[in-house]
């Protein structure tokens, strides 16, 4: 028993000489701490979006179109990508949306304009600035109306005009798709302008019109398709979830083709329901006139 005794005492001298290991203290996160990390994220791809559309302003004052078209096609990727990180997280902020409104002038107003500019409508000279000008004086009041009418809390279900990031899709699929139509050995460079506007000439005499209609289509009160309220969450989305899947083969195969249609008929579309939706209202009247009258 002496012994016994003996040996657990000597063990207590022993562990209360060993060093203790101290444990990592937990420190709790607070969620609005949190909240603050989750901010950064959707800033981010916003910052990439602005960053890439000062990419594609130096390209096109290289002369290099088609690497400003595709910095561009970044852009907009970014765009979507930072908006739905946003809503899904729900960290949207009143300084996000001011950060996005300033990228999208730079990459949707500024840069294809630019771009439009040093390839087609430098040759018109003032003509061409005031088309230019036009279009990012009308990029710069969509997006100032769209903060005004988000912070009123109202829940709007289709865009006041064409989205800025549409017009300038448009712009860039025009510019994409002017790479299939020109020779394999021609690129599309300051210097072989000359030769593909005697090639192609339409394209010179076209753009400048769809800039001018762009521009007013931004600022009209024409209703365009949001896509802002459709969970991919759900389970009813899954036929959503294959059309994009394919959608995403058919950029890859043809990117050029595919993006010049997706946003071709974009723009299209709202214009469209916008004429239809007048004549029904016209027949309307005249139909609840002609009733009126018999009465």
């Amino acid at each position: 028993m002496k012994t016994k005794k003996i040996r657990e005492k000597r063990l207590k001298k022993v562990r209360e000489k060993r060093p203790r290991i101290k444990r990592p203290i937990k420190i709790p996160i607070k969620k609005e701490e949190l909240k603050k990390g989750i901010y950064i994220i959707p800033s981010l791809f916003t910052c990439g979006n602005m960053s890439l559309g000062i990419l594609s302003i130096l390209s096109s004052v290289d002369g290099d179109f088609i690497r400003a078209a595709w910095f561009l096609i970044g852009a907009l990727a970014c765009d979507i990508i930072d908006g739905r990180i946003a809503r899904m997280t729900n960290t949207t902020s009143v300084f996000g949306m001011q950060l996005d409104t300033l990228s999208d002038l730079v990459s949707f107003g500024v840069a294809p304009a630019m771009m439009i500019y040093m390839l087609a409508l430098k040759p018109m000279g003032n003509i061409g600035i005031a088309i230019a000008v036009l279009f990012v004086l009308c990029s710069a009041l969509r997006l100032a109306r769209f903060n005004t009418l988000s912070q009123t809390g109202e829940i709007h279900k289709h865009f006041v005009g064409l989205p800025t990031p549409a017009s300038a899709g448009v712009i860039i699929s025009f510019v994409l798709s002017y790479e299939l139509l020109t020779p394999e050995e021609v690129s599309l460079t300051f210097k072989t302008i000359p030769v593909l506007m005697e090639a192609m000439p339409s394209f010179f005499k076209f753009m400048p019109i769809v800039m001018v209609v762009l521009s007013f289509l931004m600022v009209s009160n024409i209703p365009y398709l949001a896509f802002k309220k459709i969970k991919l969450t759900k389970v009813r989305t899954i036929e959503l979830l294959a059309v994009v899947i394919v959608l995403i083969t058919l950029i890859v195969v043809y990117p050029q083709n595919i993006i010049f249609l997706i946003y071709f008929v974009y723009a299209v579309s709202g214009l469209l329901s916008y004429i239809i939706r007048f004549f029904i209202r016209k027949k309307d009247k005249q139909k609840v006139k002609a009733e009126d009258d018999e009465m």
